[in-house]
């Protein structure tokens, strides 16, 4: 892992990038008590912004179904399906 400093970094910011380009960690010191890694976005990396996050409800939503209302219809189905096999049994 290379670590260098800010003002290291800004001055010679290509050769930096393509050592993590080439896989090699760099991290980059800022004062005291700051640190950053530097990572390549791949291509199954999803970057999304915080606005993304954090969408208000639509329409879809109004369409969903509760974790009780499913348990329901799950009991209900799995009640059918005993009932079914039972009379097929006789």
């Amino acid at each position: 892992m290379l670590i260098v400093s800010s003002g290291e970094f800004r001055a010679n910011q290509k050769a930096y990038l393509d050592k993590v380009d080439d896989g090699q960690e760099v991290l980059i010191q800022r004062g005291k008590d700051k640190s950053y890694r530097i990572v390549p976005v791949m291509g199954t990396d999803t970057v999304l912004r915080a606005e993304d996050f954090a969408k208000e409800p639509d329409e879809d939503l109004e369409l969903a179904i509760s974790f009780d209302e499913v348990l329901e219809h799950v009991h209900a189905h799995i009640h059918e399906l005993f009932k079914n096999k039972k009379e097929c049994a006789l």
